[in-house]
């Protein structure tokens, strides 16, 4: 990677202790994930380890997450979450991670079995309902561990890409990206943070997924945690974020949706950010 004069040091705080925070994760098996200097050292090859083709069990998928998006179309909660995105501080907020360019990537980490469970069907639905809404969102990239070769085909038939490489969350972005992450390990959003901690590339991003807020209200009332290190670049980022939190208006989207956020970071002045650490 090219050194950069707009590299964030990340500061060291006492006041990061040991802390655990704990989700509904149906159909999302917990994961371990890398830590690294060099992100693009740790991204391996990828493939199911399923084989089976069963054009049976491919149609059936299809048709559930098919009934599944006209399902979260026609709800109070997709027609909110609308009018949030429009609104004129995120509708700004997008604007301003766009820029000059015409397309926001969409990069999907994390999305669980949406064979097997509900959650993930309606997370994936939503992604790809505001890809359809909105033209200036563009492509699809998926990727999760578990993800079979019957729920690849499916997801490379509905237009999504799966990706071959299990990128450990530390895709760096080099152009608008929305990276759509609800409900996944606070060591996968480190992961993303981290990976992408330079102005520059952190202002082009936007992150829908666990409330940075709640982490950082977690640390100030908690003590004590096994995860000492998987949160450190999401509270160091926490002053510069923009959240805005979603309405799941009813039960039906609590457990995909509960405690998310969109997050934009807004990393204007290089001043602000001459911090130091000891690991960086």
């Amino acid at each position: 990677m090219a050194a950069s004069a707009k590299t964030i040091p990340l500061e060291s705080s006492n006041a990061i202790s040991d802390w655990t925070v704990v989700l509904p994760r149906r159909g999302k098996r917990r994961r371990s994930f890398l830590k690294s200097k060099h992100p693009e050292q740790d991204q391996q090859p990828w493939a199911p380890t399923d084989l089976e083709m069963d054009l049976n069990r491919e149609s059936k998928l299809t048709e559930k997450i098919q009934m599944c998006m006209k399902r979260v179309e026609n709800s109070t909660f997709y027609h909110v979450l609308l009018d949030q995105v429009q609104s004129p501080p995120v509708l700004e907020a997008f604007l301003r991670v766009l820029g000059s360019e015409s397309k926001m990537q969409m990069v999907v980490y994390g999305i669980g079995s949406i064979e097997s469970y509900e959650p993930p069907r309606l997370q994936l639905s939503l992604a790809m309902l505001l890809k359809r809404k909105f033209s200036w969102i563009g492509d699809i990239e998926v990727f999760d561990p578990i993800l079979s070769a019957t729920e690849s085909r499916v997801l490379e038939n509905l237009g999504c890409s799966v990706l071959s490489v299990n990128e450990q969350g530390q895709r760096q972005a080099s152009k608008p990206t929305l990276f759509f992450m609800p409900h996944c390990e606070a060591e996968l959003y480190d992961n993303l943070v981290h990976a992408n901690w330079r102005t520059e590339r952190l202002n082009i991003i936007v992150l829908f997924g666990n409330s940075f807020g709640t982490y950082e209200e977690h640390v100030s009332e908690f003590r004590s945690s096994t995860i000492v290190d998987s949160s450190r670049h999401i509270l160091a980022v926490r002053k510069f974020t923009n959240e805005f939190a979603i309405d799941t208006v009813s039960d039906d989207y609590f457990g995909a949706f509960h405690d998310t956020s969109w997050h934009f970071f807004s990393i204007v002045a290089l001043a602000a950010l001459q911090f130091t650490s000891k690991t960086e």
